[in-house]
């Protein structure tokens, strides 16, 4: 017996009552995407407050870091093609109210310890709600679905970081008022969300799908394969600089302005929307190239400034680095969208994401104990040299496969 194809709903499904029209749902469904995201880097400028009044060590942090990561992994393996059987809707609003508990348990902090409980419910929140966003944005704009995909994530870590460290500068209680400022967007979009149409039927199979497993496509899983080495360097690098970035920052350029931090997060990720916004109508082989290129030259120039205490070459370096990483996720999702059917879609995105993921935390806690045992000078060149060998094998093996 075969499983029925996912089709849209009919518009009577899509519309019983009040919902929103097509345009306000993609555009709701991008700010939502952009918000998850942006709670998610929100506390990386806060991380050295945390360490001030709680007293916690490097390799602490990275794992309080990662440890959004991991629940994330769990989530997307578990309910990744949730959304496929229930509905895009019904999933959204979950991972939503999720979403909430985690910025109240943040906004309560107390110790170290809150904020491990707090990463892993958001980590947990932003895993169901990855893929069935991913999944929703492709099912109402398939022209469009790629981009926003792409783009709205940049941009909500742009917005975190850098709003979350002008309001440790500049704001009293920023430990506080991030959070209540998060609260207040988030209970609005849900508010919203209440009103999204439903743009799939629901299918049978839900507690099948909750089996855990990465649901690659078979027509997918040889593309997935050889744009994972270039995945991998371009995600790691991102923990590294979401985790220890703020820090970093601060020790190349001697400048303590909390702004710093979240300047160096909004370089790497705003120059990677710019590409996604320069690439996104070439040929993805290409693009995927020219990402590996980027990559090897920026964390080079980037190393540079490192070594040298240079904040000129570290920027500089990271602004190309970013063009590098914003390039490599859009080639990638474009590479792999096409290669999977409707209702695989939400599986493929999770199985894509749980390998990104997985690449942001592991090597993000390596470092964060590298750290603590050889200082954060010493560990960021090894990290930054691994990963151009890792960036320059891919260009390598791009360069074979165009011939």
């Amino acid at each position: 017996m075969t499983t029925p194809a996912l089709t849209p709903a009919p518009a009577a499904l899509r519309a019983p009552g009040l919902r929103l029209g097509a345009t306000a749902s993609l555009w709701l469904t991008v700010s939502l995407v952009s918000s998850f995201l942006a709670a998610s880097s929100a506390p990386s400028p806060l991380y050295a407050l945390y360490r001030e009044a709680w007293g916690f060590s490097p390799l602490a942090l990275t794992v309080i870091f990662s440890s959004y990561a991991f629940a994330l992994l769990a989530a997307l393996l578990v309910f990744g093609p949730l959304s496929d059987h229930l509905g895009r809707r019904a999933v959204i609003l979950a991972s939503l109210f999720i979403e909430l508990l985690s910025i109240v348990l943040f906004w309560r902090a107390e110790s170290a310890g809150w904020l491990l409980a707090a990463r892993i419910v958001q980590g947990f929140a932003t895993g169901i709600a990855t893929s069935a966003l991913s999944a929703t944005l492709l099912d109402l704009s398939p022209s469009r679905g790629a981009l926003f995909n792409s783009v709205a994530p940049m941009f909500g870590m742009a917005a975190g970081a850098l709003g979350a460290s002008a309001l440790v500068q500049f704001a009293p209680a920023p430990m506080h008022l991030v959070f209540e400022l998060l609260l207040a967007i988030l209970a609005a979009q849900t508010f919203a969300a209440l009103f999204l149409p439903d743009t799939v039927t629901r299918r049978p199979g839900v507690w099948q799908s909750l089996r855990p497993r990465i649901a690659i496509p078979v027509t997918a899983r040889a593309t997935l394969w050889r744009i994972l080495p270039l995945n991998t360097a371009s995600w790691a690098l991102g923990g590294f600089y979401l985790s220890l970035g703020p820090t970093l920052a601060k020790l190349v350029t001697g400048t303590p302005a909390p702004l710093t931090g979240g300047a160096l997060i909004a370089t790497l990720v705003l120059a990677g929307a710019a590409a996604i916004g320069w690439v996104r109508l070439r040929p993805a082989p290409a693009v995927l190239t020219g990402s590996a290129l980027a990559l090897v030259l920026g964390l080079s120039l980037t190393l540079v400034g490192v070594h040298a205490g240079s904040g000129l070459a570290f920027f500089g370096g990271t602004l190309v680095a970013g063009l590098g990483f914003g390039a490599g996720f859009n080639g990638a999702v474009r590479s792999l969208v096409p290669l999977a059917a409707a209702h695989e879609r939400a599986g493929l995105m999770a199985g894509f994401f749980a390998l990104s993921y997985l690449a942001f935390s592991v090597p993000a806690i390596i470092a964060g104990l590298g750290t603590g045992l050889f200082g954060l000078h010493a560990t960021t060149l090894a990290y930054g040299g691994l990963l151009v060998v890792m960036a320059l094998a891919a260009l390598v093996a791009s360069l074979r496969a165009a011939r």
